[in-house]
């Protein structure tokens, strides 16, 4: 419920113990978008189909040849860097390479993590059938150390390719040397210059071929398989705690959302504190109990004159006159007369639970601001009777037909039923009436 303008209340948004009064008055409806939003994350957890989950894992070893370094870190202590192993393990060659050992056309996407401090990729797969996910999941681990040893045993090729070329420049060198050396006479500098090459390119020569026999010696190790995925027994998904909690705390949102909104868009009185909280106006008493009704209105009064409206206005004012007028030492007036306004010191309003809205309220309270009267109140009643609607008073035709002269023509005033229209000896007493019409 919001507050209307013309009754500004007091509603922080700030305060818990306002959101809370707020859920409480709108617990229902709260309770109702709570329970949907759980039968809503079961509806949907029963119709998402089961998934299944397959995990293997990878230690990943150096291969022999150079590779990119790692630094060292708190996360990471190992030589290799396991990020840049685990984007390849991802990459669309490993893919390709896993859907061709697996023998199906795509495979399921994979997830590739770094357990910290180790050197062990895990490469998980999700897929609709348990089989499936463990096969998938070990042709992906297959792939990457394939890729990985490919990779290792194509440097080694291309660095046996260097070596080789180099090894043969400096073979050429070599016996171009020897060929100089033997047509030069011993103890010039020539030959002592040649002398000199010819050892430098032996010793170039024998080290070029060292590496090379090096080279075809390296032992390729990529890595190997330390826990291959077996076809899981239970699907990873979906889980019903997660569905669950979802959507009760979707339904808790909407409950909320829906209580707030609900709550501001109705206006309807229901309680004494909804009269208080929306209208600004405290309630003086309740009409069921006449003594507190009479004390608290005398002790609100600021006058003698006291003005009682009805909201709404069906509702009529007598059921408080009568408690009033008889215990109070007030006047009371209903409104019913031209001049109570301007008598009225003071005015309370009647509210009819369950029927009265703030609109309404307010427009009561600009009725009688016009006219300068103080609204002290609120009296609530739960007795939604509408006031007996008065007979419509019926025109006195009497006073025509004796002007007229019909009357006595017909001989109507000599029956025995009839009565003096107009006597001497009643005179009608003139009443002195002061400025406001008060009788003075």
């Amino acid at each position: 419920m919001s507050s209307t303008p013309d009754c500004p209340a007091h509603r922080s948004g700030t305060e818990l113990g306002a959101h809370l009064s707020l859920l409480r008055r709108r617990w229902l409806l709260f309770l109702g978008c709570f329970l949907a939003g759980g039968t809503m994350g079961l509806a949907l957890m029963r119709l998402t189909p089961p998934a299944y989950t397959a995990t293997t894992q990878v230690l990943v070893t150096p291969v022999g040849v150079p590779e990119q370094g790692n630094q060292v870190t708190a996360r990471q202590r190992e030589q290799l860097n396991l990020d840049t192993e685990a984007q390849i393990a991802r990459s669309g060659v490993v893919a390709a390479a896993a859907a061709q050992i697996a023998g199906i056309a795509e495979p399921e996407p994979v997830e590739v993590t770094v357990p910290p401090n180790s050197a062990v990729l895990l490469m998980t797969v999700t897929a609709p059938d348990p089989v499936a996910a463990a096969t998938q999941s070990r042709a992906y681990a297959d792939a990457y150390l394939a890729h990985r040893a490919d990779g290792a045993q194509a440097a080694i090729t291309s660095q046996q390719k260097l070596i080789l070329a180099k090894l043969k420049q400096v073979n050429a060198a070599l016996a171009k040397a020897v060929t100089q050396l033997g047509g030069l006479r011993r103890g010039t500098a020539e030959h002592t210059l040649a002398l000199h090459r010819q050892g430098v390119l032996n010793r170039q020569a024998s080290s070029l071929t060292l590496k090379y026999d090096a080279l075809k010696t390296v032992p390729v190790t990529p890595g190997s398989v330390i826990s291959p995925a077996e076809p899981p027994s239970a699907p990873s998904s979906p889980s019903l705690p997660l569905h669950l909690a979802s959507g009760l705390v979707a339904g808790l949102l909407a409950g909320a959302g829906a209580a707030s909104l609900r709550d501001r868009l109705d206006t309807r009185l229901r309680t004494a504190a909804d009269v208080e909280r929306l209208t600004g106006l405290p309630v003086l008493a309740d009409l069921a109990r006449p003594a507190e009704l009479a004390t608290s209105v005398v002790s609100a009064c600021p006058g003698k004159w006291l003005l009682v409206k009805a909201v709404p206005a069906e509702l009529g004012t007598a059921s408080v006159i009568a408690p009033l007028a008889a215990s109070a030492p007030l006047s009371v007036l209903n409104g019913a007369e031209v001049g109570d306004l301007g008598r009225a010191d003071a005015a309370v309003l009647l509210v009819g639970l369950g029927e009265a809205t703030a609109e309404q309220v307010a427009a009561a309270v600009r009725q009688v601001g016009r006219h300068r009267v103080p609204v002290i109140g609120v009296v609530t009643t739960t007795d939604l009777t509408p006031a007996p609607v008065p007979e419509p008073r019926r025109p006195n035709t009497l006073g025509k037909l004796v002007a007229s002269g019909e009357l006595a023509e017909s001989g109507a005033l000599t029956t025995p039923m009839s009565t003096p229209v107009h006597t001497p000896a009643h005179k009608p007493v003139n009443r002195p009436v002061g400025s406001l019409g008060k009788p003075t």
